[in-house]
């Protein structure tokens, strides 16, 4: 059986700082990086012992640092790749939040809403978001590996499920997948059918005893 690990990263400056993330390259904030161990903790419970395990990461820093936490428990390194990256805001990113809102042309109700112009120059639309992301979830699944992590960012992680329930990416104008930072999402193919399964979506309980600290 194939399993998939959606990671997406913990608490980040942006966040916390109130500007807007995409490509802005943010970092973990201490919050974050225990979280980051925490989410290791909980892939290194999950997954048996003596299997082969790949990691894939975002490029972008505050993934690679969630990634390098998770490296750390399973002897492995994580292969970067800027597919995975969130979306891109264009001139927006790291700049206040506020500056989006004032600018942001939200997607219709109805019509045309991958190729929506969202009016923030330099911005993707849904759709090269969605493709990337299609592209490089396609590529993970193509290695014959049967455990494999992927760290990615909230908005992200859409697309990296509907590409696993393998959703026609002209079809994904209207999902989305909720996630907190720092959950763990599982997926599972099975081997008679292979039908594939959301076992477990924006997973977070590994962070409870966080919460009291």
């Amino acid at each position: 059986m194939r399993t998939l690990h959606v990671v997406t990263h913990p608490e980040a400056t942006h966040h916390v700082e109130g500007v807007v993330g995409g490509w802005h390259d943010s970092h973990l904030t201490p919050a974050g990086v225990r979280a980051a161990a925490a989410v290791a903790r909980a892939l290194r419970a999950a997954i048996p012992r003596g299997e082969e395990v790949e990691l894939f990461s975002s490029d972008l820093e505050r993934t690679r640092r969630t990634a390098q936490e998770v490296a750390g428990l399973f002897g492995t390194e994580p292969v970067l790749d800027r597919r995975l990256r969130e979306k891109s805001y264009g001139e927006a990113g790291g700049r206040p939040q506020e500056w989006l809102d004032r600018r942001f042309v939200p997607p219709p109700a109805v019509g045309e809403r991958m190729e929506h112009d969202e009016g923030v120059p330099g911005g993707e639309t849904k759709a090269e978001w969605a493709r990337r992301l299609y592209a490089a979830t396609d590529d993970i699944l193509r290695r014959p590996c049967w455990h494999q992590i992927v760290v990615t960012h909230g908005g992200s992680l859409t697309f990296v499920v509907a590409a696993w329930i393998r959703m026609p990416v002209e079809s994904a104008d209207y999902v989305s997948f909720r996630a907190p930072s720092g959950s763990i999402t599982t997926l599972h193919e099975d081997d008679f059918f292979h039908n594939r399964q959301v076992v477990r979506l924006g997973d977070t309980r590994h962070l409870e005893d966080l919460e009291e600290l």
